[in-house]
């Protein structure tokens, strides 16, 4: 497979079900994208095609802390 080569019928059908089977086992879509040689709006599209429950975003939300000036009048 070449990097922005299209790919239909049988063989995305196989791809899409490697990546979901990745994507299931912990893998992020990013990281799929890589391996592949694929952007991440590709393979976030073959997923939802598949029908699979896509994660929310990973990392370390920020968070307020109490004695800002956004809680400063309270």
């Amino acid at each position: 497979m070449r990097k922005g080569e299209q790919i239909t019928g049988a063989a995305r059908e196989e791809l899409a079900r490697e990546m979901k089977q990745q994507y299931e086992a912990g893998r992020s879509i990013r990281a799929i994208a890589e391996a592949y040689g694929r952007s991440y709006g590709f393979v976030h599209r073959v997923l939802t095609e598949t029908e699979v429950s896509l994660r929310g975003r990973g990392g370390e939300r920020p968070r307020r802390h109490r004695g800002t000036a956004a809680h400063a009048g309270r």
